[in-house]
């Protein structure tokens, strides 16, 4: 009888295990998951402030598949081909976009290149007669250029720290241009690699900065560029107290991780989401998404086996990232940038190709216009 009732017991228990381990089995599934949601298109009630980036190039890798519209174009020396400038802005004002941004080295330490950049820069202004566009500088910050890093800061050799000021001080006169892109009544100023401008004390760098502007009547606006997928804590020395905006390098373009790529939106929503909260409540700077119409590994590298962002999707990824933009973009600017205009060599262009046409240039216009 003892054994009898043991057994019985022994049924009852490994019954109850069963019945304990299927209800574990039937708990938490992908459907809890922080990033399983959907992208809700987002009403336009006030026009977005809307820039792209817009860059130079010198040549056509032969992995390029897109066609551009206007043909095939080149810069030597920043000289663009004829004709192709007034198209571009034709193409900006139809997306749409309210000022392209320039990248502009370093007139002291790479001059070859300044003259350059400022050549095309000059060729915008020379074509933008009727002002239905804008245009902002990107200071292309390089510490290879300033020789710089960690435990070399830029103040340390006074001689570069004053090219460094002068840097910004040869390009005021196109800071006072009146096809000059203004944010509050300020000359707006992006700095590409500003999360690596070496310093011991970056305040004190961002200030005598502006001091210098100020003196030549200028008080500018300035964002500062934080690399793609990294935590804002880790850049507090660079950025609390120094720039006015931050906007990450963009996420969307150089998709090496499936993880990430397949959950792309959700992923960067949450990103920014922290981001900007971040920035607002300790470093007191606004934030500037940026997003990126599609991309390709295998333009520059054929064999890569990393996710491609492409174009077969009608736009529909871009769409959503458009709205992730919207979402965390700055109630108080507004500011919005796109990666790129015309980088042709990464496939990551707005510009209209012969294969889908003013779809992307559609696409912005209704995204972020009334």
């Amino acid at each position: 009888a003892i054994m009898k009732r043991f057994n019985i017991l022994l049924a009852a228990a490994a019954f109850l295990l069963l019945f304990a381990c299927k209800k574990e089995m039937t708990g938490p599934s992908v459907d809890d998951n922080i990033l399983n949601y959907k992208i809700e298109e987002i009403p336009v009630t006030q026009d977005y402030v809307v820039g792209a980036f817009y860059y130079s190039f010198g040549g056509w890798n032969a992995k390029i598949k897109e066609v551009p519209v206007v043909g095939q174009y080149n810069m030597p020396n920043g000289k663009i081909t004829d004709g192709v400038m007034p198209k571009h802005i034709s193409f900006g004002v139809k997306a749409g976009l309210d000022y392209f941004v320039f990248s502009f080295r370093s007139p002291n330490r790479d001059a070859n290149n300044f003259k350059s950049d400022s050549t095309l820069v000059q060729a915008f202004i020379d074509n933008d007669g009727e002002g239905k566009m804008k245009f902002a500088l990107s200071y292309n910050f390089s510490t290879g250029s300033y020789g710089i890093n960690a435990t070399n800061p830029l103040e340390k050799d006074k001689l570069k720290l004053a090219q460094f000021f002068d840097d910004f001080s040869r390009i005021a006169p196109f800071l006072k241009n009146a096809h000059y892109m203004q944010v509050d009544g300020k000359p707006l100023i992006y700095i590409q690699n500003a999360q690596v401008l070496y310093s011991d004390n970056n305040k004190a760098i961002y200030d005598t900065l502006r001091a210098r502007l100020s003196g030549m009547g200028l008080q500018a606006y300035i964002v500062g560029m934080q690399d793609r997928w990294t935590p804002p804590a880790r850049y507090e020395i660079r950025f609390k107290d120094c720039v006015d905006a931050i906007y990450h390098q963009s996420f969307s373009s150089q998709p090496n991780n499936w993880d990430r790529f397949y959950v792309l939106p959700q992923a960067i929503d949450q990103n920014w989401k922290y981001s900007k909260d971040y920035f607002e409540k300790n470093f007191g700077a606004d934030y500037v998404p940026n997003i990126t119409p599609a991309y390709s590994w295998l333009i520059n590298t054929p064999t890569s086996t990393n996710p491609e962002y492409p174009r077969s999707d009608s736009g529909a990824l871009f769409m959503q990232l458009c709205n992730v933009a919207k979402m965390n973009a700055s109630s108080k600017t507004r500011l919005i940038m796109i990666d790129a205009f015309n980088n042709w060599t990464e496939d990551m262009q707005l510009e209209p190709a012969e294969s889908y046409g003013d779809l992307y240039l559609n696409i912005v216009k209704k995204e972020f216009k009334k």
